[in-house]
């Protein structure tokens, strides 16, 4: 039975964190003393170093030789069974991945780091922080990691339909990236060169970015013409509020939007605002570029030197004669051509008898509601093996530029040494991590009343999607909690904070990856900012009804 002690004393640990989300968010919308772009720097340091140094200072006091396999194992099966089922529904009953991805977030992945410890702590006991931190540690490095895979297959997988249409995949014996290409979630506007084999059919294909190639461009074609670095244009209310990216206009396909060196003048091209550092950041500040503001200019070079125009035809660009490209032969299609599929290369180049198709750089659309329920009608994929060691290239990358990453594997790695053979942490190094992590919740329920301030609505999604949401966070999560805990064998108390803890608000991990690749980010969004609101009350009739 709860008394009215234990309900003081939940009280006491969450209400301090909503005081430091309230002061936040009155900070902002009320009392007008944080701008945006310091809301951006106030978040990007919750990001680097608040919450990384935090889940470190947990993991390293957590004894992993200690662990509750009965606990493990009821969240793995909870979450296996909700992954299976959802992929049963998305491959039989055509739900799409899209749908998939949103739904396993939304039923599976709760704030178990910022609300779990504190939350749990003060209803069962100290024994549930250790819980609590198995849990980041498995979240950290297993299951934000499959999340990050589903995001950059759906990527792999848009980036194929729009650059290899029909058959034209098929073919492809391998994938290679530059070492700038973090990522494929289509914010930056990738280019790929294709390399043909005698047949005509591609069999190696190269990703770059458009400010790499761009670069090889300028020193072979034209190393007069610079890029003309732009400042953004976007207003506060673009850059914070939650959208996804743009769909692309027509002038956008043509040769990663009039590729700098073509005749053509463009502002620098969009750097992702998703540092790799932001996995925690609810705010990032996307240094918008307006590639899609092409500038004619006139080319005046010396009389050897390639000179690109724009032909009155639309979608075509030629090239002058010159002696020192004699042993070149470019040719340069429609976009309209290459769209229809009328020809496999759009832009070709015969270089000492190989031929190499460069294809349009684009930014790869991501709308809200992408069909990848299944490739299109003829469309054919690569090999399995081809495209999985794209995915994991990328998401390596990416994890590599996280610095949740390092916390979560440096602190299981010093707890593994500390528990094993009795080391202490040094006075002088435990400290210093100390006075950081004693800010980071604080420092994490600010963020996140900086980021409900400066959202111009609180449900984004619309009412209906809405509820569906926090009936699969609050209802559904818990129910399919409940019974795989109750399958493996937990009980008491361990069982239900099991409960509880599913029943917690959205974690925000996947917020920030599902508007990096822009899928339904208003539907993570709301279970961001809505879920916190009523994540107390929930937890709480939770706590009331287990204990009765």
């Amino acid at each position: 039975m709860i008394t009215g002690n234990d309900f003081y004393k939940v009280m006491c640990a969450m209400v301090p964190l909503y005081f430091a989300m309230l002061v936040a968010y009155s900070s902002v919308k009320w009392w007008k003393i944080f701008t945006p772009e310091q809301c951006s720097g106030i978040n990007r340091f919750v990001a680097v170093f608040a919450v990384p140094v935090l889940s470190f200072h947990f993991i390293s006091q957590n004894n992993p030789y200690q662990m509750d396999t009965k606990f493990i194992l009821a969240d793995t099966f909870s979450k296996v069974l909700v992954l299976v089922s959802l992929s049963v529904w998305a491959i039989f009953f055509r739900g799409g991945l899209d749908w998939l991805i949103t739904l396993f977030s939304v039923a599976t992945l709760p704030n178990t780091l910022v609300m779990g410890i504190p939350l749990l702590q003060a209803m069962y006991g100290d024994f549930t922080q250790s819980l609590m931190v198995q849990l980041v540690v498995l979240q950290c490095i297993i299951w934000y990691t499959l999340l990050l895979f589903l995001f950059e297959y759906r990527a792999a997988t848009l980036l194929i339909q729009a650059q290899f249409p029909g058959s034209a995949a098929a073919a492809i014996s391998k994938f290679e990236l530059d070492d700038d290409v973090i990522s494929l979630d289509g914010r930056d506007p990738l280019r790929t060169e294709s390399e043909m084999d005698p047949n005509g059919r591609t069999i190696r294909v190269r990703i770059r970015r458009s400010t790499s190639s761009a670069a090889d461009n300028h020193s072979t074609l034209s190393p007069s013409i610079t890029i003309t670095p732009r400042a953004s244009n976007l207003s506060n209310a673009e850059i914070f509020s939650v959208n996804t990216p743009p769909p692309l206009l027509p002038h956008d396909i043509a040769f990663g939007h009039a590729d700098l060196a073509l005749g053509y003048r463009s502002a620098s091209p969009r750097q992702s605002g998703y540092a790799s550092s932001d996995a925690y950041s609810l705010q990032p500040t996307p240094r918008a570029s307006n590639f899609n503001e092409l500038e004619t200019t006139t080319a005046t070079t010396a009389a050897n030197t390639p000179v690109w125009s724009r032909s009155p035809v639309a979608g075509r660009v030629f090239r002058q004669a010159s002696p020192a490209f004699s042993g070149v032969k470019m040719v340069w299609e429609s976009p309209g051509k290459c769209a229809q599929g009328e020809r496999q290369g759009c832009k070709d180049v015969m270089v000492a008898g190989k031929e190499i198709s460069f294809r349009d750089s684009t930014k790869i659309q991501m709308p809200d509601e992408a069909d990848t329920k299944g490739a299109p009608t003829g469309q054919e994929m690569p090999h399995a093996f081809v495209v999985l060691r794209l995915i994991l290239i990328v998401v390596g990358r990416k994890l590599s530029r996280n610095p949740n990453t390092y916390s979560s594997v440096l602190g299981l790695l010093w707890s593994l040494i500390s528990f094993k053979w009795n080391v202490g942490m040094p006075s002088l190094v435990k400290y210093s991590i100390k006075i950081i992590s004693d800010a980071g919740l604080g420092m994490a329920m600010f963020s996140l009343g900086l980021f409900m301030a400066l959202q111009p609505r609180i449900i984004a999604c619309g009412t209906k999607r809405a509820t569906v949401g926090m009936v699969i966070r609050f209802l559904c999560g818990p129910i399919i909690m409940s019974a795989a805990s109750l399958a493996v064998g937990l009980r008491g108390e361990q069982l239900h904070a099991a409960i509880v803890q599913a029943a917690l608000p959205q974690g925000i991990v996947p917020f920030v990856f599902a508007r990096e690749y822009g899928l339904h980010p208003d539907i993570l969004s709301t279970g961001v900012i809505f879920g916190m609101l009523v994540s107390l009350p929930v937890t709480l009739l939770y706590y009331i009804f287990l204990g009765l």
